[in-house]
């Protein structure tokens, strides 16, 4: 898929707004651009339509420079030989807009007042809406995208799915379901992280005009493609990093067992879980490679030694709530954050207790919360992070410090800058995954520290629940994973 590209810029689009009035105002014209990005949408479909056996088309306008884009595509499909229609809205004031509907008068294409649909058609263009909407969508426009997604035919998006938002992702509050999206000029966050992955299908950029220094990315696409280090042949053990897992209240034991045997199977030379007794016979019966302590037992001494000897931790899986739960976090945390040359990932129950005790997180520091616990941590609803996942990472950085992933369709990752990662299936919405996650980033930061960065590794745990998932995603289990893993940090996969 071209949205692959490595390291391509996303962008806000309002900043691809001001991009557009910069380029006009250099006396380019917008009538112009228009007609360039129908004709480029026209290429790129022209093959696929004839691959699939498409001949009739119905194009949907709305009343904007979006649907102007529709117009001058039904043109130029027309002047391809296919058999295309126009279902349209009222024009609005836009002379743009105006032009381009004379002109699919002009190729004596059939419009439609409406969207009230004639026939059956073997695809829907869906031109209503632009970037600019923020708003719901009032009764009568989600009937008309109902009545377009109830279609069984193929569905081509010009720039956004309509009702899509362009930089959450978040249906508004429903959108058209595409196959297919072309967006014009630069790709938009909403197309890749909330749920837009499910409205926007395959996303393709349509890049015109070329950018100037003003444009500013708001992220970037983690590649797909991730070359880890050779090993050298006189290595150990000891020269693969040591990972210490935490958590494991008496009643959750196996959280820190999934983060464990992913931190192995990502490549960590030694692993040691730290959790509650009860816990260790399952676990060496299981895995008897992996080594165990008992959290209720060790000393502080103790404890200071053992962390000597390790290079990276993931704190909070199955490490619970409750009293006990509290006293163990208190225990732990203040050394872990204090300990300089530790890798510290947090999770689960760990992001519980830092909602409740706020702390700046020293920078090589790992919080991977789901937007429930980010909602906890922000002290906000679900609701605010889904509605705005960008804005809700930074705040995460900017309250806490440290390193940032916002788990859940299109996952962000923030470090030195914003990344999104692209891959990762409905499959992985499973209990277990985030400890999965866990594992791998403190295996993948104890072998090579600064070597590797964080959305490297969200990409790569992504890239084994993709290997899974192509026996079936339902009924996908985090305990699986293991062997996936295994699979792509031996460089098993492709972009």
């Amino acid at each position: 898929m071209r949205q692959q590209v490595y390291h391509s810029p996303v962008y806000h689009s309002q900043s691809i707004q001001a991009w557009e009035q910069r380029w006009f105002a250099k006396q380019n014209s917008s009538y112009a651009l228009m007609q360039q990005v129908a004709w480029m949408i026209t290429q790129r479909l022209v093959p696929i339509f004839q691959q699939k056996q498409i001949k009739k088309i119905a194009v949907c306008c709305g009343q904007g420079n979006n649907a102007g884009d529709g117009y001058l595509t039904a043109k130029y499909l027309k002047q391809a030989g296919f058999n295309v229609e126009i279902y349209a809205a009222e024009l609005g004031a836009s002379k743009d807009l105006y032009s381009a509907c004379q002109e699919a008068v002009a190729a004596e294409i059939k419009i439609h007042s409406g969207f009230e649909f004639q026939k059956t058609y073997d695809c829907y263009i869906d031109a209503l809406f632009g970037i600019g909407l923020n708003r719901e969508l009032s009764a009568d426009w989600q009937q008309v995208i109902q009545s377009i997604n109830v279609q069984s035919a193929l569905k081509i998006a010009i720039d956004v799915p309509s009702g899509l938002q362009a930089n959450s992702g978040q249906p508004l509050p429903c959108a058209i379901k595409a196959d297919y999206t072309y967006s014009a000029l630069g790709l938009k966050a909403g197309l890749f992280t909330g749920q837009g992955k499910e409205f926007a299908g395959q996303v393709d950029v349509i890049s015109l005009i070329p950018t100037d220094t003003e444009l500013e990315p708001i992220a970037k696409l983690s590649a797909t493609t991730i070359s880890l280090p050779q090993r050298e042949a006189f290595g150990n053990k000891g020269s693969y990093g040591h990972v210490l897992i935490i958590g494991g209240h008496a009643d959750m034991g196996g959280a820190v067992m999934m983060a464990a045997e992913s931190a192995f199977s990502a490549g960590a030379g030694k692993v040691t879980i730290v959790c509650h007794e009860k816990h260790h016979t399952a676990i060496l019966a299981r895995s008897p490679n992996i080594m165990l302590r008992d959290i209720n037992a060790l000393t502080e001494a103790e404890i200071e030694q053992l962390l000597d000897h390790i290079d990276a931790v993931s704190f909070g899986m199955g490490l619970g709530r409750d009293t006990w739960s509290e006293q163990q976090f208190f225990k732990w945390f203040p050394k872990l954050n204090t300990t300089e040359h530790l890798h510290v990932v947090l999770d689960a129950d760990a992001l519980w207790f830092l909602a409740g005790h706020p702390e700046l997180l020293k920078p090589d520091s790992y919080a991977t919360p789901h937007p429930g616990e980010a909602a906890k941590l922000l002290n906000c609803s679900v609701k605010d992070i889904e509605n705005d996942r960008l804005a809700a990472i930074h705040q995460l950085q900017e309250k806490y410090a440290g390193q940032w992933v916002l788990k859940g369709a299109g996952s962000l990752i923030l470090e030195d800058q914003l990344w999104i990662c692209t891959r990762g299936n409905a499959g992985m919405g499973t209990g277990g995954m985030g400890d999965v996650l866990a594992g791998m980033v403190a295996s993948l930061k104890a072998q090579f520290s600064e070597q590797i960065h964080l959305h490297e590794i969200v990409t790569l745990h992504a890239l084994a629940g993709d290997w899974l998932a192509t026996k079936g995603i339902r009924g996908l289990q985090a305990h699986h994973m293991s062997e996936a893993i295994y699979h792509v940090v031996n460089g098993s996969h492709d972009e």
